[in-house]
């Protein structure tokens, strides 16, 4: 049964491009905080959040640090957070 979150395109189209050389913040994921849930995942507009359960990983090769992942993460685990690249 879908989730019906409201995705109109589908994730990963900066796959064909790195896009990650631009961003001004990344997300930082802390795997001990993780419940496992998937929301990062499927919020993910480019589809950079991989893995299952607690082991997710993120590709920061073609993540554009919206921060999407880091404001959808449950209150109660909010086990990714967003740091100021250091260019």
């Amino acid at each position: 049964m879908p989730l019906g979150i409201g995705c109109t395109a589908k994730p990963g189209k900066s796959r064909n491009n790195k896009t990650g050389s631009w961003r001004v913040y990344y997300p930082v994921m802390d795997n001990a905080k993780c419940t496992g849930c998937g929301t990062c995942q499927l919020i993910c507009p480019e589809g950079c959040i991989t893995g299952s359960g607690k082991t997710l990983q993120i590709d920061l090769d073609f993540c554009k640090g919206c921060g999407l992942c880091a404001e959808e993460c449950p209150d109660k685990a909010k086990a990714i957070s967003m740091h100021l690249e250091d260019k």
